[in-house]
């Protein structure tokens, strides 16, 4: 049986878990869904769901895993008994690591080609408006897209087979700082832009014209995904805690640093984008098409845009790292396996199932045909049930099991009532059996189009 490791301190823990919360959403997707939906009010609303639905959330999954010290499909079967349908909400956390890391690491191979791009000089000698093009050429090059998909995914692997304090805790104290240090020095730079101003009102003056009621149900929907709940990756690092650890404070903690690095990205793009009179509201081109044609004519703007690339990498793969250990955890658990052999086994079934992915864009087989069948290739159609299924279910199930399926003394026990966040106890329980359901049910609904 394969010894389970521990976190060498909670700053270790904290750091992990925020690396795994900071990812592509943060750089990526949040910025081009915030200039979409007109900045300023659903930024509000963001941070005020973040509070309302995210922090209970977070502080449910890590619970259910230090009160079992097991991955998803061991916590919930200690809690509920063999057999028990709850058990299944386990599996979806599993199931959604490895669907999840089979596309994103796509999405990260994109950066990391980028960095290459930008140090080489592509971006500074093509013609402004052709490097939009460099993105479309990429995607559909199914050479290019397979090969950093490998090197991603061998990235990851590498940094888990080191263990839980050696592997995963030691490169988030290295990835994390760095990536912290990297935004700051491009908002330093970008606070020198003639935008700087018109990007504060933007991301925080209040523009009520602006916000549509769907807006207001994709902040409350990312301000679940953004802390990676669901998946089962703040359970399985929760499940590493020891029970002295304060779990009230390291989600607080784990939930500022990820809702810092957001508007922090923000504020690096949008100063950015107004500068050179880009469109806020580009979608997901804002990164990987107006970033490169903006930062190309800048002073420095190489440097630059090596610099906010490796920040795109080192933020997937703190996010790519949780995902992995989640899927070789339930392995190490449940089956006995050493973890060389549960990451290699799983790291390479993700690099397999991953290959489509990165096909998507460029063949006949798994772009067009497979989009007839279905209706999206298979980048999309995975994205599209890890997004809109398992990651909400997920999330529901977590909370509602948190709620009404442990017992009242050892959630009590798990929550701190012996520290000063015990008397914010009842409030936390209140909020997660009524307003969380309630909200991650129209969040489902909005997503699979029924509402």
């Amino acid at each position: 049986m394969a010894t389970r490791g521990q976190w060498g301190s909670r700053l270790g823990f904290i750091l992990a878990a925020a690396g795994s919360a900071v990812g592509l959403g943060n750089i990526w997707k949040f910025p081009y869904i915030t200039g979409a939906n007109g900045g300023g009010w659903f930024v509000l609303i963001y941070l005020l769901c973040i509070l309302a639905v995210g922090l209970p959330i977070m502080i449910a999954e890590v619970m259910l895993g230090r009160m079992t010290q097991k991955s998803p499909v061991g916590a919930f079967r200690d809690l509920s008994g063999k057999g028990s349908l709850w058990v299944g909400i386990g599996w979806m956390g599993v199931v959604a690591a490895f669907i999840i890391l089979s596309y994103y690491s796509v999405v990260a191979g994109w950066a990391m080609n980028y960095i290459r791009l930008a140090a080489t000089g592509v971006f500074a000698d093509t013609p402004a408006d052709q490097v939009p093009g460099l993105f479309g050429a990429m995607y559909a090059d199914p050479g290019t897209n397979l090969l950093w998909h490998g090197l991603f995914m061998g990235l990851t692997v590498f940094i888990v087979l080191g263990g839980v304090q050696k592997g995963v805790e030691r490169w988030s104290r290295i990835l994390m700082p760095m990536l912290f240090v990297m935004m700051l020095g491009l908002l330093v730079q970008a606070a020198s832009m003639d935008g700087f101003g018109k990007a504060l009102d933007f991301v925080f003056g209040l523009h009520a014209d602006k916000l549509k009621p769907a807006g207001v149900l994709e902040a409350l929907g990312h301000s679940f995904f953004t802390l990676s709940l669901g998946m089962g990756a703040m359970l399985t690092y929760g499940s590493y805690l020891s029970k002295k650890d304060d779990i009230v404070t390291a989600s607080a903690a784990i939930t500022l640093l990820d809702t810092a690095i957001a508007l922090m990205a923000c504020m690096v793009l949008f100063p950015i984008t107004f500068t050179f009179g880009m469109e806020p509201s580009a979608g997901p081109g804002l990164v990987f098409m107006n970033i490169p044609v903006a930062l190309a004519q800048v002073p420095g703007g190489l440097f630059l845009s090596v610099v906010f690339f490796a920040l795109l990498t080192f933020a997937a793969l703190t996010s790519a790292i949780s995902l992995l250990e989640v899927a070789a955890a339930y392995f190490i658990d449940e089956k006995g396996w050493s973890r060389g052999k549960a990451v290699g086994v799983t790291g390479g079934a993700i690099l397999v199932l991953g290959i489509p992915s990165a096909l998507s864009g460029g063949t006949e087989l798994f772009g067009k045909s497979f989009e007839g069948v279905f209706g999206k290739n298979w980048f999309d159609l995975f994205d599209y049930i890890a997004s809109n299924w398992l990651l909400p279910l997920g999330g529901l199930g977590i909370a509602l099991f948190a709620a009404w399926r442990v017992g009242d003394a050892a959630r009590r026990v798990e929550f701190g009532e012996q520290t000063a966040w015990g008397r914010l106890y009842l409030g936390w329980l209140l909020v997660l059996r009524f307003v969380v359901p309630v909200a991650v049910v129209a969040v489902f609904l909005h997503l699979i189009g029924l509402y």
